[in-house]
């Protein structure tokens, strides 16, 4: 029998909808709770590497996944001189292991609307809406108040709502992402033939260009700057200015440059960051993806860190019969010194672009891959 019997998931984003996933499968009754109004979700792309993949298929929805996205298995560096000149090719490692690709990019909505479908199928309630207003823990439960004055009792509360988690804050936890000093101008759009893989451009204007395709006819593009406030462009400028930008790089860019007409979407969006260090529960109340701990996308682990939280707790849940210490200790030991590595390094290379640093890119992104490429 489970730890628990009923539980409410707060957040509709990959690690609350696969927490929500495995617990419903596993008998348990699932309430899924988003203040978003529907799955749209903002933003364009997202990089999938292999460790994230795998836990897409322990919830059964990596051929979906699959059928949407673009999986490759290399990672090509280039100049930003005129000709984008490639200057290596680097096999990556399947993270997730030798049956799955070794990256996979796709449009953000649609990964949100595949995980969320999957949630329903599973047997969890999802109400799209609304979020808790009140949480008061009374020993072996959490009643929930929610803001449109409905209430819940459950066994089990799952703070999954990002990175401004209002439940963080609800259980006490004074804990605010600190600024980078990196901003990123991100772009969904047409791609050209010639990409296949994600290519990264160092140098130049941008700390980073990249690309990285996301089905068989769109790419995510990306354009990472020393961060700026942004905030008061209309969106024809931000798209100019993203335009500017890009002039600097060739290649496949020059292809992506022509296609950012009024018809591709544009956000700029400010890179932040924070670990929730120590146990990332308080009572009966746990707190698990971009709500216990966020990194700039610089190492693109984000979702698959989130994924691997939602993965070993409900593992942990389902084979255990009650909510003790020894498994909020095992949960805690299986969690915070990855994670932690995984945002460390992912700061690290922020730190040598900003100071214009030669580090050793290559070492530090193969170490990550050997670590996520044990199972969680």
């Amino acid at each position: 029998m489970p730890a628990v019997r009923n539980v409410l998931v707060v957040g509709g984003g990959a690690a609350g909808t696969a927490a929500a996933i495995l617990l419903a499968e596993g008998g348990v009754s699932v309430d899924l709770a988003d203040l978003k109004p529907d799955v749209s979700a903002l933003g364009s792309g997202i990089t999938l590497q292999g460790n994230a993949l795998r836990v897409l298929r322990e919830i059964g929805v990596w051929e979906r996944v699959a059928a949407e996205g673009y999986a490759f298995d290399t990672l090509g560096l280039r100049a930003p001189d005129p000709a984008g000149t490639l200057i290596a090719e680097l096999t990556d490692i399947r993270t997730g292991g030798p049956d799955l690709p070794a990256t996979l990019g796709m449009y953000r909505p649609t990964l949100a609307r595949i995980l969320l479908d999957r949630a329903a199928e599973a047997g969890a309630k999802v109400r799209f809406g609304t979020r808790p207003a009140a949480l008061e823990q009374d020993g072996d439960a959490v009643v929930v108040t929610f803001a449109d004055g409905s209430t819940g009792r459950y066994d089990l509360v799952i703070g999954a709502d990002g990175i401004r988690s209002w439940t963080r804050g609800a259980i006490g936890i004074d804990l605010e992402p600190q600024p980078v000093g990196m901003g990123i101008w991100r772009t969904f759009t047409r791609r050209p033939e010639s990409v296949t893989r994600t290519d990264l451009f160092y140098g130049g204007p941008a700390h980073i260009a990249g690309y990285c395709p996301a089905g068989p006819d769109t790419i995510y593009a990306y354009l990472v700057e020393d961060v700026q406030d942004r905030s008061g462009l209309t969106s024809e400028q931000a798209l100019a200015t993203m335009r500017e930008l890009a002039g600097a790089y060739h290649g496949p860019w020059d292809e992506i440059r022509e296609s950012l007409t009024g018809a591709a979407p544009v956000n700029y969006t400010a890179f932040e960051s924070h670990v929730l260090d120590g146990p990332w529960h308080r009572g009966r109340v746990v707190l698990i993806g971009d709500a216990a701990h966020s990194c700039p996308p610089t190492l693109a682990q984000g979702a698959a860190q989130a994924l691997e939280d939602a993965s070993v707790l409900a593992e942990l849940l389902l084979r255990d019969s009650a909510v003790t210490d020894s498994l909020w200790s095992e949960f805690t030991a299986r969690r915070l010194d990855r994670a932690r590595t995984v945002v460390e390094a992912s700061l690290q290379l922020t730190r040598w672009l900003l100071a214009r640093e030669r580090g050793d890119v290559p070492g530090l992104m193969a170490r990550i891959a050997h670590l996520v490429a044990e199972p969680a």
